[in-house]
C-alpha cells in the first residue's frame, strides 16, 4: 500500500542514524551519503521511507561499496534499469529506507539532488507536489507504477526549471516509465 503522510521532523534524524551505520563501512571509497527524496525536504508530505544515495567516483568504487554493504546485510539488486545507480534491499529489522549507490555526476544522482534542492527553495512547488502525491496515493494505493507515472511530468518540469538538459530529462522519464 502506498501511504503519503505529513512531513515528520524525525526524518532527518532517521537519515543521520542510517548514515552513522552505513558510513563507517563505505567511507574508505565513498565520497558522501546524501539524504534525497521527499523526506529530505522540510515540510513536504512523503511516503515514510528514507532515501539515501551513496556517491562514489568510479565503477571500481561501486564494486567495493557493494561488498562493504553486504557485511551490513544489504543485498545488491542491480541497477534496475537505471544507468549509474545500483539498488539494494533493506536488511531485516532496519528502519524503512531505500539505498542506492550512484556514480558521481550520473543522471540519476543529479535528478535526486536537483529535485531535492529545488523543492527546498520553492515552498509553493513543494506544497503542490505534496498535494499531487496525496491524490495519487489515494487513486493508486496498490499500484506503485501508476503512482510513479503520475508524478513524472511534475518532476520533469522541476528538472527543466533546474536546468537539466532535455536529453537527460528524457532518460529520467524513461527510467520512471520502467519503474
Amino acid at each position: 500500500m502506498i501511504e503519503v503522510v505529513d512531513y515528520d521532523a524525525a526524518w532527518p534524524q532517521r537519515f543521520e542514524q542510517l548514515r552513522a551505520t552505513i558510513w563507517p563501512a563505505v567511507s574508505d571509497v565513498a565520497i558522501a551519503i546524501e539524504h534525497v527524496g521527499s523526506t529530505a525536504v522540510p515540510g513536504l508530505a512523503a511516503k515514510p521511507v528514507i532515501d539515501l544515495d551513496i556517491i562514489v567516483a568510479d565503477s571500481q568504487s561501486v564494486r567495493a561499496v557493494i561488498a562493504s554493504l553486504a557485511t551490513l546485510g544489504y543485498m545488491h539488486r542491480g541497477d534496475l534499469g537505471v544507468t549509474g545507480r545500483e539498488a539494494f534491499t533493506t536488511p531485516d529489522g532496519a528502519p524503512r529506507h531505500n539505498l542506492y549507490v550512484c556514480l558521481d555526476g550520473c543522471v540519476s544522482l543529479r535528478n535526486h539532488l536537483l529535485i531535492r534542492d529545488y523543492l527546498r527553495v520553492h515552498r509553493e512547488t513543494a506544497d503542490e507536489y505534496g498535494d499531487l502525491k496525496r491524490r495519487l496515493a489515494r487513486a493508486f494505493a496498490d499500484d506503485i507504477d501508476a503512482y510513479i507515472a503520475g508524478k513524472t511530468a511534475f518532476l520533469c518540469a522541476i528538472l527543466a526549471a533546474s536546468g537539466m538538459a532535455q536529453q537527460e530529462i528524457a532518460s529520467v522519464r524513461l527510467a520512471n516509465d520502467l519503474a
